[in-house]
């Protein structure tokens, strides 16, 4: 079983680390690249394709032009957004941070599919974007099915067909097109009461969407039907929204 999730805007290059043996991504090469061509768009074009303001496009302009040089961290503790609050790495135990590096993996609109102890370099591209090298229009197109062709090989190491699907819908895009052959996929949806009935919380869904990845890491999950134990912050599985694709958790 293999459990995705999303990337974040937010980074964290400064609070203390964990003794970890880190690895490298995949893709490596390829996020080599795309920073290549990257550091060659103009500040205006990065305020176009980000919408973002003026200032946040000089900053990731220099953060192009000096990637080779730029340093390193762990993926899981470089990125800082909502779902990294609530997978909450720092408080993890060894063996927990062992077993989500065999079975969370995070899209990402520059190293394609990234293990929770790959080095990456500090950047912002998210996978939405309307731009990439040569004849692709977006960064999807451009990653084609390598993405997808990867997560398949590494189901087949575990030998399981499991996709727990806690991404954005913007990136669960990269797997949509190259989803692997004979993969059973669980996608996780998280609403909340509100005063006119269910809501959806994006806020809420994001960190939930990390809490459940660090369930499945704290308990060492393989078995997809346990997930519908998650209880974290108040959720519970509703099993008559839920059906055998989608997956419904409410907080009441």
């Amino acid at each position: 079983m293999i459990a995705l999730i999303s990337p974040a805007k937010t980074l964290d290059y400064e609070s203390n680390l964990p003794a970890l043996t880190a690895t490298t991504p995949r893709f490596v090469d390829e996020a080599a690249f795309l920073a290549e061509r990257a550091a060659k768009l103009s500040k205006r074009k990065l305020m176009d394709l980000m919408h973002i303001s003026e200032k946040l496009a000089a900053f990731n302009v220099e953060r192009y032009r000096d990637f080779a040089e730029a340093p390193e961290r762990p993926a899981l503790f470089a990125f800082a957004g909502d779902v990294y609050t609530g997978f909450e790495a720092h408080s993890l135990d060894e063996p927990a941070i062992g077993f989500a590096q065999d079975h969370v993996r995070i899209l990402s609109g520059l190293y394609g599919l990234l293990r929770p102890l790959d080095l990456i370099r500090p950047y912002r591209l998210e996978m939405g974007t309307h731009w990439a090298p040569g004849r692709a229009k977006t960064l999807v197109q451009w990653w084609g099915t390598r993405v997808g062709d990867r997560l398949g090989d590494e189901l087949a190491e575990q030998g399981s067909a499991d996709i727990i699907n806690l991404a954005s819908q913007e990136y669960w895009a990269a797997i949509a097109q190259a989803t692997p052959a004979g993969a059973r996929v669980t996608t996780i949806e998280f609403m909340e009461d509100g005063p006119k009935g269910l809501r959806f919380n994006s806020f809420a869904a994001k960190r939930a969407r990390g809490m459940m990845a660090r369930y499945i890491c704290e308990h060492r999950l393989g078995d997809v039907a346990a997930l519908r134990g998650f209880d974290s912050d108040g959720y519970a599985f509703d099993a008559d929204a839920s059906d055998d694709q989608r997956w419904r958790f409410v907080r009441r």
